[in-house]
C-alpha cells in the first residue's frame, strides 16, 4: 500500500486533512456556542448615564459593610446592614441573565423588618445571573453587583 505513496500523495493528504479540520472549526464550534442577549434595548442612551453607574458602584466601594446575598432553600436572601439601610426601605434589584433576557428578574421593593428581601425560588432558573444591587441612602446612591451561580 506504501509503496505507490509519493510526496503528492502526502501533500494532499495534508491539504485534505487541514481543510477537514478547519472545517470542524468554523461548524463544530458554532452549533455548541450559547446565544448572548443585549445588555440594553436602549445601549447608547444607557452608556450616556453609565457614569453614574460608575459613582454608585465607588459610593458603595467605600461603605464598612454592604448588602450580602444568600442562597437559601426557599430563594434567594438579601440583607442589608442597618447603618447603610435605605430609609425608605426602598431597593432596585435585578437579577441579569446573559444568555436569556427572558429569565431577567427586575424588581423594586421594600425592605422587610428585619432589612431583608427576598426572591423565591420559583423565580429564578438554574445558571449564571449578575445580580445588581441598587439602593440610596442619605441622598447617595449606591450599586453592588455580585455574579451568581443559581443551582
Amino acid at each position: 500500500m506504501f509503496k505507490n505513496f509519493s510526496w503528492a500523495h502526502g501533500v494532499a493528504l495534508a491539504l485534505g486533512l487541514f481543510i477537514a479540520f478547519i472545517l470542524f472549526m468554523v461548524f463544530g464550534f458554532t452549533y455548541g456556542q450559547q446565544t448572548s442577549e443585549l445588555v440594553s434595548n436602549d445601549y447608547y442612551g444607557d452608556e450616556l448615564v453609565y457614569q453614574e453607574v460608575i459613582d454608585a458602584k465607588n459610593n458603595a466601594a467605600k461603605l464598612p459593610e454592604i448588602p450580602k446575598y444568600e442562597e437559601l432553600a426557599t430563594g434567594m436572601k438579601i440583607s442589608f446592614p442597618p447603618e447603610v439601610a435605605p430609609e425608605n426601605k426602598n431597593v432596585k434589584f435585578e437579577l441579569f441573565r446573559t444568555d436569556d433576557a427572558n429569565l431577567d428578574v427586575k424588581k423594586e421593593i421594600n425592605l422587610d423588618a428585619k432589612n431583608e428581601i427576598l426572591v423565591p425560588k420559583a423565580v429564578i432558573s438554574k445558571g449564571p445571573y449578575t445580580l445588581k444591587i441598587k439602593w440610596s441612602h442619605a441622598e447617595i446612591p449606591y450599586q453592588v453587583d455580585y455574579d451568581v451561580l443559581w443551582k
